[in-house]
């Protein structure tokens, strides 16, 4: 059916010039003066129109685009242009086109591509795979007119467009003829010289190819001429392909008695080398990825490094036929710059070897990005995965010392030990906080402020952290624009700057704080990331310290990467800064010149919302403004932690129903003359999670206070808040005090509401939980 429709559309545009014509027939027998013609003029006529609906009806599916959209799509790129389906059929080909290719509408491209490729088939799919993809899908022929370029690209829904343009070419022709395949064994390529040699027929090159090994050296090659010996040199590249050079015969010539200049010629990187890796022929374009002048002793062992072993070793393991990989990716040992090489070695008869090298600098850049960000993703995931379990720990084990602590004072001889226990399990709490937010998920509580507030809240603090050594200046622009993020974060991010700054000044020196109103009318690009236009508020910390080199510029920001001594630091300082930044859709860029200092700069977006008024602050309330004992349901599937939640509920007056799990819970909420205050659940349990329960639970109960506690939670408290009303988050790990201040601050909100005065800040948590 689909050659049928193929076929069709190919004639599609003729089916009007068939229905005219049957028309006319038609037309010719009602007017004939000769009743005999009637009938089969009427007949011919007829069976006209017919085919001509039919190639209308078929031709249809090959695009349902309209022909003028394709029209406009095809002229919009200069020169010749094809459009193609995701299949790779002709839907429009403009004039330019149709004069280097033979494209007809409905047919496959490939059938007008056979002229450039050894197997078009394949190299139209990979095309329009990358083009698919959004990657660069191009590809460059010699042809007796000149180099020619084919390119690929996506021009919207299940539509490409493929330009054939005219290009100068790279240097000379390459005048050594190779063949080659991919790792599959499939012919991709083969070059002008190796075409002009042995033809382009796949039954050729198969009859070439077909025996060859690593050890072939010598084969019989069928010229236009008549048969000729040749040497044929096959490597091995990194993808599994394979590539065969197609060398004159030796005839007792040595590679070093080549015609002048035929090296340089050659579009590849190209030595000879003894065993011992000595250089004795080496061309332009080795010579200059070397970093080595014409005529200058060389040898490889000397100039490459990185492989792990000694490359001697492998030079001598390649000539004598042990070596596992005869293709490696090395470090080419230069001061100027840092350049990676693929070295691909191959056995001479005379006991050398022969090296092609090949450029992979890029892609072990991308590589090394790529590593980059699988390690931080890893990291991210590791951090998510114990914070959980991590915090449900650290919560049963500070929270049981809370309860030991109420039981004695400060002049026994075990307090000193509960004090230091609560203390340490606070400092754990405070690393797992730090790689939460370096992984971007932690639990965060937006709110509209203005940084220069901030700035001038934290002001104080700051003067206390950088000592006395260090000065703090701060400088604040006049018209910010307000922004939204968790103060309680951005304040981290602040002190952790200033912090490290001062850090890097042991000496002494100034610290400058300043804030600046950015407006991007273009997108920036820098570090390999990208700001959007628009407003921003931009906070800027800079000191007069040591700088940062440029090699670990790249590194400052991964977790536990510290160049201070043992104990002076975790290393989780600017990956907190950076995980915050990121999750409150900021940016943070980092300038420093080595002896004079360093600059980082955080973009922050602006709120372009509306602002509400400012909720009043309000004094924290003590444990003897309860407004009387309640009824809580606590849902907690770790049992130390239900534990001492339920026995510090307990101690404050409150009666409390346990429950392990959101099922169990829901089944204690089906007696109807239960009555339930407060719910205080875990987020994240097996089954039904917290947020699950307390929706079906508030069904029957609306106005029921819920307090949420985890250690951490996939989604964003505020998505929770909005779909749960009058909940409040309490991280994990939580101390007694702010488990009960929590409670007692839902309960407030309670009996405010029943008396018709809605807590202004309700929702909100306490101070010192927040």
């Amino acid at each position: 059916m689909v050659t049928v429709r193929r076929s069709a559309a190919a004639h599609a545009d003729r089916a009007w010039v068939a229905l005219a014509l049957g028309v006319l027939l038609v037309a010719a027998a009602w007017t004939s003066p000769w009743p005999g013609l009637f009938a089969p003029l009427l007949t011919a006529g007829s069976t006209l129109a017919c085919l001509a609906v039919l190639l209308r009806l078929f031709g249809r599916p090959v695009s349902d685009i309209p022909s003028d959209r394709l029209r406009r799509l095809c002229a919009s790129a200069p020169g010749a242009t094809l459009v193609t389906d995701s299949e790779g059929c002709v839907l429009i080909a403009s004039p330019e086109a149709l004069r280097r290719v033979a494209a007809v509408r409905g047919q496959p491209v490939a059938d007008a591509l056979q002229a450039f490729f050894a197997d078009p088939g394949h190299a139209v799919a990979d095309l329009i795979s990358a083009a698919a993809r959004g990657l660069p899908a191009s590809a460059q022929r010699t042809l007796a007119s000149g180099p020619l370029r084919i390119a690929v690209e996506r021009a919207g829904s299940g539509l490409f467009l493929w330009r054939l343009e005219s290009c100068a070419a790279d240097g000379p022709e390459i005048a050594l003829p190779m063949v080659r395949l991919d790792p599959s064994g499939r012919l991709a390529v083969i070059n002008a010289a190796a075409r002009a040699l042995i033809g382009q027929s796949p039954d050729s090159v198969a009859a070439l190819l077909g025996g060859a090994s690593d050890e072939t050296e010598e084969v019989m090659v069928e010229t236009p001429e008549g048969p000729s010996r040749r040497r044929l040199v096959q490597l091995r590249m990194a993808d599994g392909g394979r590539e065969f050079y197609i060398l004159p015969e030796a005839a007792g010539a040595r590679a070093a008695e080549a015609p002048e200049g035929f090296l340089d010629a050659l579009p590849v990187a190209l030595l000879q080398l003894d065993i011992d890796g000595t250089v004795r022929l080496s061309n332009a374009r080795a010579n200059k990825l070397l970093g080595a002048y014409a005529g200058e002793a060389l040898n490889l062992c000397d100039r490459l490094e990185g492989l792990g072993r000694s490359v001697g070793d492998w030079l001598a393991d390649a000539a004598q036929g042990r070596a596992p990989n005869t293709a490696e990716v090395l470090r080419v040992a230069r001061d100027d710059r840092e350049l990676f090489v693929q070295v691909a070695l191959a056995r001479m008869g005379g006991g050398g070897l022969v090296a092609v090298l090949h450029d992979v600098t890029e892609m072990k850049t991308l590589e090394a990005q790529f590593t980059q960000s699988q390690k931080m993703q890893a990291i991210g995931q590791l951090a998510g995965g114990v914070a959980h379990d991590f915090n449900n720990l650290l919560t049963a084990i500070s929270g049981h010392c809370d309860l030991l602590m109420l039981r004695h004072d400060a002049g026994d001889p075990d307090y000193g030990d509960l004090v230091q226990i609560h203390q340490n399990a606070n400092r754990a709490a405070s690393l797992v906080g730090q790689l939460l937010a370096f992984s971007r998920k932690q639990t965060l509580s937006p709110e509209v402020m203005d940084l220069r507030d901030t700035m001038g809240e934290l002001a104080h603090l700051l003067d206390r952290l950088v000592g006395e050594k260090v000065r703090l200046r701060m400088r604040h622009a006049e018209a910010l624009p307000p922004i939204r993020a968790d103060k309680r974060q951005l304040e981290q991010v602040v002190m952790n700057l200033v912090v490290n700054a001062r850090d890097a000044m042991p000496e002494g020196g100034e610290i400058r704080l300043e804030t600046e109103a950015v407006q991007l009318s273009t997108e920036l690009q820098r570090d390999r990331a990208v700001v959007p236009p628009g407003p921003y508020a931009m906070i800027r910390v800079r000191d007069e310290g040591h700088g940062i080199p440029p090699d670990r510029l790249t590194k400052i920001f991964e977790p536990f990467y510290t160049t201070k001594r043992p104990g002076e630091g975790t290393g989780l300082g600017l990956s907190t800064v950076y995980g915050i930044v990121k999750q409150t859709g900021g940016f943070v860029f980092v300038d420093s010149t080595v002896g004079q200092g360093s600059c980082f700069s955080v973009y922050l977006p602006a709120y372009a919302g509306e602002i509400g008024p400012a909720a009043p602050r309000r004094e924290q309330g003590t444990v003897e403004d309860q407004p009387g004992s309640a009824v809580g349901l606590l849902v907690e599937d770790e049992a130390p932690v239900r534990s001492f939640a339920a026995r510090a509920m307990r101690m404050r007056g409150h009666t409390v129903l346990e429950a392990e799990s959101g099922e169990e819970a829901l089944e204690k909420l089906s007696d109807p003359d239960l009555k339930v205050d407060v719910f205080v659940s875990d987020v994240v349990m097996p089954g039904l999670d917290g947020p699950g329960w307390v929706s079906k639970a508030l069904a029957d109960r609306p106005g029921t206070r819920v307090i949420f506690v985890s250690g951490y939670a996939e989604d964003s408290f505020g998505e929770i808040k909005a779909r749960i009303p009058n909940s409040v988050y309490l991280p994990k790990p939580f101390s007694l005090a702010d488990l009960t201040a929590t409670v007692q601050r839902q309960l407030r909100a309670a009996a405010r509401a029943r008396e018709g005065h809605p807590d202004e800040e309700e929702g909100r948590l306490p101070e010192e939980v927040s």
